[in-house]
Formats: structure tokens, C-alpha cells, sequence
């Protein structure tokens, strides 16, 4: 008999932390790596936000128990957000705050899916994604899109890969990791298909407010407001307002699947830290000038990286029109001689990297086919530049 459920022990350690664990390790033992491993803005917190959390602390009404759903205050934001960025018009009861985006994305599928179930999945993927489904029970059916469509799934793959077994389709626009954006007519042909199909659709909406070039991230619900009421969208703040280590995210639905998250939740873990609680208030609802701050340089960091990186023959590099990746197509590396050694996988290759140039990035395997690398811009000016030029020169030789 096993130790150790096989459920849980089936569950693989996430990816991209383990890179960025792995760099860091380097660093410390003096290893000058440059990491664009970790999903995580450089910048600090804006001030007012961590204000409003240190007037939190004070506050005895923060050191209690509070709804598990989340406080009140903060769901009404969370409601206003929605229907802003989301062009969904929700109530404040269709919103559960949870502890991070992860937790709504575990919790939308443990609602909604049993045993034998089968879920669509546009492909390159979130590496955390197909553990949340697999503790479900249900399977994931990958649906891939390559570079040269943008890395952008089509109705046509869609239908091609539904079965009787499938329940419900996973929509990602931005992307982790690619960056790409469907257009309002691709979001929209996609939500008539899932509402034409009976099919549930979780749609992560993480980076929505992080997209350039004039475009915006269009929500499957506002697409296709039928689809609402078999549509669990699931956001937070960690990403538009440097607020990864606060732990805050919330997913928004119909009130039977809100309800039955509740239940869940009530027994998970209770109510979300009310300091992060007060800060997210903050977020949503105080100025937003840092959040363009921020923007317009990862927009800048965007242009760099996809210009110095596509000056390395064998690297393919759409442009991403949101989130803070890069995607490259790094097949025409592979089968090729690099410092003594010869890749056949993008992981491979990604260890000759860090090795050799000390530049770490999160190979392919982690979000589905080999044959490609994801680059976070999310860090500063000078090491983006400094670690696409070592790239440059071990390319190069």
C-alpha cells in the first residue's frame, strides 16, 4: 500500500517555479543568471495600495473571521471590475475571493467537472492547468496551436477534437505563456460555439489589462452574453498590480456554481487574509496611473525582447499583444551543435542555456510540446538586453 495518495502523487511540481527555484539557486552560490523564468512584475507594490494594508493591520476588525466568500466591499469592487473590463454585468453574490488566481482555477473545475468528463484545452498551456483538471478526474484534450497561427486555437480544431464525453473548454486570452490576444470575432465565434455546444467554459482573465498595441482583451461573456450562466471567470490582482505574493484572486459565475465554490471553500481554507482583502479594495478601486506605469514599460520590454531575439537565426518569435511573454519557436535550434553539446528538446536546450550563457528560461515541455521557450519580460531594461545578447553570442558560435 502506498505512503502517499496516487492522486496527489501524480501531481507534477510546477514548472516554472521549479526554473526560477533552480536560477536562484545559482545566484546564491554566485552564478551571475539572468532569469526569465518567474510570471511576476518587478515592480513593487504601488504605495497606496500597501497603505491601504497597513491601515488594515491596525484595524481589530482585520484580526477575525470574515465571510468566507470574501468581505463584502471587496466583491462589489470585484462585481464594478467585471463589468468595466469584462462587459459582464455579474452581482456582488455571483463573486468568491479566493487565495489567488490558483485556487480559483482548482476550485472552477472541482465545481464543475466529475470523473470520465473530458475538458478542451488550447495548447501551449499554463503549466498549472492540467494538475487542477487531473484532481478532478477528468481528462484534458489538448487542442495545439503553433507559431504560425499565433498560437491561437480555431472553432475548426475545436469541433474537431469535441467528443460526447466533452463538458468544458478552457479560454486564455492573453495568454500564459504565449502573450497572444484572440480578436472580438474569434472570442465571439468561440463563445457561439461553446453556448451552441452546451459546453461550460472556464475563462481565465489574469493579464486582461495587460495588452498593447491598442488592443483589447475581450471577454468570452461580453462576446457572447448567453454564455454567461455556464461561464466561470476567474481573475486577481497579482499580475496588473504587482501584487503576486498578496494572494488574491476571485472567480465570478452563475450563482449554482458560485454557490456550491462556497461550500468548497468554506472547508478549504475560510476567508482570504483581510489585510490582502483591503489591499485588493484599494487596487480596484484607487488610481490606476501606476497600473499604466507599468504597462507602457512592459509594452517597452516587449519590443526590445521580440527585436533582439529575432535576430538569432533560428528563433521564431510572433509578437505578443499582451500578458508579459515572449514565446519563441526554438525548433530550428535544435538538432544543431551548442557548446560541445547537441539539443534535441527544448529542454535540453534550455539546460545548455543556463549552463553556458547563465540565461534561464522555461522550456516547452512545461506547457505542452517541445520546441519551444518562454521568456518573462517582466524584469528590468538592462538584464532583458544583457541576457538576449549572451543568447546572441552562444547562438553565434
Amino acid at each position: 500500500m502506498s505512503r502517499i495518495s496516487q492522486r496527489i502523487a501524480a501531481i507534477n511540481e510546477s514548472a516554472t517555479l521549479k526554473v526560477d527555484a533552480k536560477a536562484k539557486a545559482l545566484k546564491a552560490q554566485g552564478r551571475d543568471v539572468i532569469s526569465y523564468a518567474a510570471g511576476e512584475p518587478d515592480f513593487p507594490t504601488p504605495a497606496h495600495i500597501v497603505e491601504a494594508a497597513s491601515r488594515a493591520v491596525l484595524d481589530p476588525a482585520s484580526h477575525r473571521y470574515t465571510p468566507a466568500v470574501g468581505l463584502p466591499d471587496l466583491r462589489e469592487a470585484i462585481a464594478a471590475k467585471t463589468l468595466r473590463d469584462s462587459g459582464t454585468t455579474v452581482d456582488a453574490s455571483q463573486v468568491v475571493v479566493t487565495n489567488g488566481g490558483k485556487q480559483a482555477v482548482y476550485q472552477a473545475f472541482q465545481v464543475i467537472l466529475d470523473p470520465g468528463d473530458e475538458v478542451l484545452v488550447p495548447t501551449p498551456y499554463w503549466t498549472t492547468y492540467p494538475e487542477a483538471i487531473a484532481l478532478t478526474g477528468a481528462r484534458q484534450v489538448d487542442v495545439f496551436a503553433g507559431a504560425d497561427q499565433g498560437y491561437k486555437v480555431t472553432v475548426e480544431q475545436l469541433e474537431a477534437a469535441r467528443t460526447p464525453q466533452t463538458k468544458a473548454l478552457l479560454f486564455v486570452s492573453p495568454s500564459n505563456p504565449t502573450g497572444a490576444v484572440y480578436s472580438p470575432d474569434e472570442v465571439r465565434a468561440i463563445g457561439e460555439w461553446a453556448e451552441a455546444n452546451g459546453l461550460w467554459v472556464v475563462s481565465d482573465e489574469i493579464y486582461q489589462n495587460l495588452t498593447y498595441d491598442g488592443v483589447r482583451a475581450v471577454s468570452i461573456t461580453e462576446a457572447v452574453p448567453a454564455l454567461a450562466d455556464r461561464t466561470i471567470l476567474v481573475n486577481g490582482v497579482a499580475k496588473t498590480y504587482a501584487m503576486t505574493g498578496w494572494r488574491l484572486g476571485w472567480m465570478v459565475g452563475p450563482k449554482d456554481a458560485i454557490a456550491a465554490a462556497a461550500n468548497l471553500q468554506s472547508h478549504l481554507t475560510s476567508n482570504v487574509n483581510n489585510v490582502a482583502q483591503k489591499a485588493a479594495i484599494e487596487a480596484l478601486t484607487g488610481p490606476q496611473d501606476a497600473v499604466e506605469e507599468m504597462r507602457l514599460a512592459f509594452d517597452r520590454r516587449r519590443r526590445l525582447a521580440v527585436s533582439e531575439l529575432s535576430k538569432i537565426d533560428g528563433i521564431t518569435v510572433p509578437t505578443p499583444e499582451g500578458a508579459f511573454y515572449v514565446y519563441a519557436d526554438v525548433q530550428g535550434l535544435l538538432g544543431r551543435e551548442w557548446a560541445g553539446s547537441t539539443p534535441t528538446s527544448s529542454l535540453e536546450l534550455a539546460d545548455i542555456m543556463l549552463e553556458h550563457a547563465e540565461v534561464a528560461a522555461v522550456p516547452g515541455e512545461a506547457f505542452g510540446p517541445s520546441g519551444y521557450l518562454r521568456f518573462s519580460y517582466a524584469l528590468g531594461d538592462a538584464p532583458l538586453l544583457e541576457g538576449i545578447q549572451r543568447l546572441q553570442r552562444l547562438f553565434a558560435s
